[in-house]
């Protein structure tokens, strides 16, 4: 067999099919919000942005725009103490969320879902998404009267 004809034809076989990869990414990764489709974007390992201010009685919404899944969990030690609970997947409390998430992937927010929230008490809330928590992944929503 000619050694250079074969490499040839892998590669181009190889530049083919990888032709379409940099436009699936761009389908997903990062891309910010518009409209009212969303407040806050997940990208691979943050929140965009990571502190938003809003209002008592308006609803934010997260949009996961990046490839992997993500949670919204919040944290209720930082959370305002008359505050409802929230977390993607429904959940009543940050440990029932935080174990879901571990033993069944529950709470899961895959790529282009949506979650909702509001925000009917005024106070800071701290928020992560559970598999990316180690990297940093952590929001904060400030609301004000």
């Amino acid at each position: 067999m000619n050694r250079r004809a074969y490499l040839a034809a892998v590669g181009t076989a190889v530049s083919a099919g990888l032709a379409g990869c940099s436009t699936v990414r761009s389908a997903f990764e990062d891309e910010p919000c518009s409209g009212d489709e969303c407040t806050i974007a997940m990208s691979r390992n943050e929140f965009l942005p990571d502190e938003y201010e809003t209002q008592v009685g308006e609803t934010v919404v997260w949009k996961n725009t990046s490839g992997a899944d993500h949670t919204v969990t919040a944290l209720e030690n930082s959370i305002p103490e008359e505050a409802e609970y929230f977390a993607t997947g429904g959940f009543e409390d940050e440990e029932t969320a935080r174990t879901a998430w571990h033993d069944y992937t529950g709470g899961r927010l895959s790529p282009r879902e949506t979650f909702e929230h509001t925000f009917e008490v005024p106070g800071t809330y701290t928020y992560i998404c559970e598999p990316h928590v180690r990297g940093g992944m952590i929001g904060t929503i400030i609301v004000s009267e």
